[in-house]
């Protein structure tokens, strides 16, 4: 009776452990090839060696980009380089990015921002960035003024808590206040791929003001981008691993009320939304284990999904751009301005395409 309960604990082990590498195997899109799908009149942006994984337009279509993340497992081309915020203005044909310089006082050193954010003041139009920075892998929003005439920052507040242990991206609400997206459960990094081997769903959305700080949706397998409607009162989160877009209302309290899920068929990282049609447009990853195994010979390649009417009942999942990463690899972000589209990426460099 012992032995035969040993061979039946034994043979449910491995049952378990067979279905999370199958689980796995379907979350990462491990065995994923790329169906390219080409636009026209695309060039790579100059001066963009090191990534441009999130990407924030303002409506003069002045554009934020983050540039120089390092993280874990994922390839980095100089990685004692500090990350810095470039500034690209989409009236200019130059597509020519330029960093922006940040007050004195800031730690310019370990500087390693992923995603950000813009909240314009309604009073006096001040913008403020918000930027998640990882110096030494901690998780920090970093609050900025932005001075336009001088091209520059001026670093205000550094915020950092308990809710915010693996903070990915982050949409500003107010000057202070913010909603952000934790990609993992736990801080440390074994545990970290142990969480997403089993396909834990424990990462969610965080609201972050001076006197509140909460959970506000928990249930992605790794919540990642994070972006809000034209009218301000959608909340849009990607799940990474989940492979969706998943609509929440805003409420009142600052708590938010899941809508739906929409699947996109991709690895979907950094959301944007149209500001003309209210579309969202977003990066995405056609293979994971490509994305932290890097290979130059056999690079992570690129996707670009768009979701029209994603409130009504049958919402449109475009994939307007894939390529097998011989033009970008990696892309984490795409945003649109008066029928320009910027495509952004983890490590790599940027594409612009006209759409019109």
């Amino acid at each position: 009776m012992g032995a035969l309960l040993k061979v039946t604990l034994l043979g449910v082990l491995l049952a378990l452990v067979g279905e999370r590498i199958r689980n796995f195997c379907h979350r990462s899109r491990m065995f994923k090839e790329v169906e390219p799908v080409d636009l026209p009149n695309c060039q790579l942006l100059k001066g963009i060696e090191l990534g441009s994984e999130d990407i924030e337009v303002l409506p003069n279509g002045l554009a934020f980009i983050s540039s120089g993340l390092k993280y874990p497992s994922i390839k980095c081309f100089a990685p004692d380089k500090p990350g810095e915020i470039l500034l690209l203005d989409l009236n200019d044909g130059g597509l020519t990015p330029a960093p922006l310089r940040i007050s004195k006082g800031f730690d310019a050193s370990s500087f390693n921002p992923h995603g950000l954010s813009s909240y314009i003041d309604e009073k006096d139009g001040t913008v403020y960035l918000f930027v998640v920075n990882h110096p030494h892998l901690d998780s920090i929003i970093e609050i900025f003024r932005f001075v336009e005439e001088k091209n520059s920052l001026v670093h205000l507040k550094s915020v950092k808590h308990e809710l915010l242990n693996s903070v990915n991206d982050i949409v500003a609400v107010g000057p202070e206040s913010f909603y952000a997206t934790n990609d993992f459960y736990f801080s440390h990094l074994y545990l970290k791929y142990v969480e997403l081997f089993l396909g834990t769903s424990w990462t969610g959305v965080v609201y972050y003001s001076p006197g509140d700080v909460r959970h506000v949706a928990t249930g992605f397998y790794s919540a990642n981008g994070i972006t809000i409607s034209k009218d301000k009162q959608y909340i849009y989160a990607s799940d990474l691993t989940g492979q969706t877009i998943n609509v929440f209302k805003r409420n009142k309290d600052s708590s938010l009320s899941p809508v739906k899920s929409v699947y996109v068929d991709t690895l979907v990282d950094n959301p944007s939304v149209d500001p003309v049609t209210g579309d969202i447009w977003a990066g995405g990853h056609p293979n994971g284990y490509k994305l932290h195994h890097y290979n130059p010979e056999d690079p992570p390649g690129s996707e670009v999904v768009r979701i029209q009417n994603i409130h009504s009942s049958h919402p449109i999942v475009t994939k307007v751009y894939a390529n097998d990463g011989s033009v970008i690899q990696a892309s984490s972000s795409a945003s649109v301005y008066k029928g320009q589209l910027l495509v952004g990426t983890v490590f790599h460099r940027a594409l612009h395409c006209q759409l019109e």
